[in-house]
């Protein structure tokens, strides 16, 4: 091989060259409507499992659509044939959202085109940004690489999901049963997206979740307000309670225990945010809000990505139909979630929830509980050595850092690689905010289309050497 310089030049100028016929086969993936939450689309499924698989054999690929108890799992490896050279599992999802409604759409959600934007051309189709454009940049970034230098600077497994969108249901049955063949030394997932427009990002941080659902009973049978009202407890009055003492005057979460493990950002990382100069006044505006109701001593961007939360999610109880009843209600329910981060055991939360609710039942209350769901959160090292090449190759690519960033969503798919594989994952997508995954009009600017591919490239480059 030439030098990795020399290789990585020469694959940049492939990746330019053939960015028309590129996005060409982004369209035919797109075209098929992959839609894994409706049975009537199966078979398009498995088309385009078939079509993912086939345009990895395309590059050298030994790739092929695998069975599972729903929609087929997409398995390609390609060995460099160095020993010791670093092993990469390529982690996306083929599958893609309904459509509807169908009439909010431009164009048709699965004939993409290409269109003029506010900032520069866009692709307009379903699964264009969620996730075929991003899987799309990955194996962009292997041809360029291949075809320019005959073979890979790692070895690389990609491993695509059909069920993403839809509960992930043969997911952990798979990864259990093909422990073997998917073990890696890292993974790198692509269904992220950039910090904004013009600075690329790495996400490391990722909350967790307990779910629980109390139901409060006292009497048993709803009872008139004029005959029973101040005799009998209420229910409602109860849970209101015991859910308003769940945070303190300045935004903490007062259960016992709950902030046990959680530690502050790394200065590193916090001077990098400060950086970035993130408005949280203006994020808050957006939604018609303006004073930050987390914990006081925190930033707007902390609370929504690296604190630990807790937010009451819904709440149901007595008459809440048209008009007037005066009832007390014999039963009341709420449904309450905590975000969890690195250094929180989701079991422990949820064990001090049940303990915090029951230790404030009044006499002729009890309490039920019904879980639904709880998983940790995930943190990479900061200093992980793919992290930092990553965050380098980003760099060359993009003229500007690559932040570590956390989210305050879950991806259960990171989880699962690290609690069944045993390996991290370094999150770098290429989406952006206005992109509007899930809803009409998804789209994918080609720039970011176009430059994901060759921040795989420096990426694949920067981990093999």
């Amino acid at each position: 091989m030439s030098s990795q310089t020399d290789a990585v030049t020469n694959a940049l100028a492939a990746v330019d060259r053939d960015l028309d016929a590129s996005i060409e086969r982004l369209f035919e993936f797109l075209r098929i409507p992959s839609i894994s939450a409706d049975s009537a689309y199966d078979a398009d499924c498995r088309r385009a499992a078939e079509w993912a698989a086939s345009a990895l054999r395309d590059i050298g690929f030994d790739a092929s659509p695998r069975k599972t108890i729903g929609q087929p799992m997409v398995v390609g490896h390609r060995r460099s044939g160095r020993k010791g050279d670093p092993h990469v599992l390529f982690y996306g999802h083929y599958d893609v959202q309904p459509a509807d409604p169908i009439d909010l759409w431009t164009s048709a959600p699965f004939e993409p085109v290409r269109v003029a934007g506010p900032n520069g051309e866009m692709i307009v189709a379903r699964g264009s940004s969620d996730d075929k454009g991003q899987v799309m940049t990955f194996v962009e970034a292997c041809r360029a690489l291949i075809g320019t230098q005959g073979e890979l600077p790692v070895d690389v497994t990609v491993f695509l999901e059909g069920e993403e969108e839809s509960s992930s249901k043969s997911l952990v049955p798979f990864l259990t049963e093909n422990r073997d063949e998917l073990k890696a030394d890292f993974c790198l997932v692509c269904d992220t997206g950039m910090w904004d427009r013009d600075t690329p990002a790495v996400t490391t941080m990722l909350r967790g979740i307990v779910y629980e659902e109390v139901i409060v009973e006292a009497a048993k049978m709803d009872l008139h307000s004029g005959m029973y009202g101040g005799a009998a407890q209420n229910p409602i009055r109860v849970l209101a309670r015991i859910l308003a003492a769940l945070h303190d005057e300045n935004g903490r979460v007062t259960l016992p225990g709950f902030y046990n493990g959680v530690k502050d950002l790394p200065a590193d990382v916090r001077r990098d945010w400060e950086a970035l100069g993130f408005d949280g006044a203006a994020f808050l505006g957006e939604v018609g809000l303006s004073v930050p109701a987390g914990e006081t001593d925190r930033t707007v961007l902390e609370q929504i990505t690296v604190r630990p939360t807790c937010d009451v999610n819904g709440i149901i109880g007595g008459y809440t139909g048209e008009g007037a009843k005066t009832v007390i209600a014999s039963k009341a329910s709420a449904k309450v979630s905590f975000r969890l981060v690195a250094g929180q055991n989701p079991a422990a939360v949820q064990a001090a929830f049940r303990r915090f609710v029951g230790e404030r039942l009044p006499a002729d209350c009890k309490a039920t509980f019904l879980g639904h769901g709880a998983s940790p959160a995930i943190a990479v090292p900061s200093d992980s050595e793919p992290l930092g090449k990553a965050r380098a190759a980003l760099a060359q690519e993009w003229g500007r850092t690559a932040p570590v960033i956390g989210t305050g969503g879950s991806i259960p798919v990171v989880g699962d690689m690290q609690r069944i594989l045993g390996i991290d994952s370094l999150l770098i997508g290429f989406a952006l905010e206005d992109d509007r995954i899930h809803s009409p009009n998804e789209k994918y600017d080609v720039r970011s289309f176009h430059k994901g591919i060759r921040s795989w490239v420096r990426i694949l480059d920067a981990l093999g050497r």
